[in-house]
């Protein structure tokens, strides 16, 4: 019986990060709420007894996801500001 409260709590969590993840517009508020669906992910498959997936999960979905998504931002961002030097042109 409480196996089944943490299982629903874990997948409560995840289905309100994942709302969460696509109604946030910015993109590095959505990085950051990804980050969160990663752990509530990883929490929910090591209540399943997955604890392999649920490393998986913390290093893919946690980490690298939400790290590149910070990084190309960044790089569009830059791309979109012309330098002082292109600006005069």
């Amino acid at each position: 019986m409480s196996d089944d409260l943490v299982i629903s709590v874990c997948l409560v969590l995840v289905a309100a990060s994942a709302t969460v993840a696509v109604a946030v517009r910015e993109p590095v508020r959505q990085a950051l709420v990804l980050a969160v669906l990663g752990l509530a992910l990883a929490a929910l498959f090591t209540v399943l007894q997955a604890p392999d997936v649920a490393l998986s999960q913390l290093a893919v979905g946690s980490v690298l996801t939400p790290l590149l998504i910070l990084l190309s931002v960044r790089k569009v961002r830059r791309r979109g500001h012309p330098s002082g030097d292109e600006a005069q042109r």
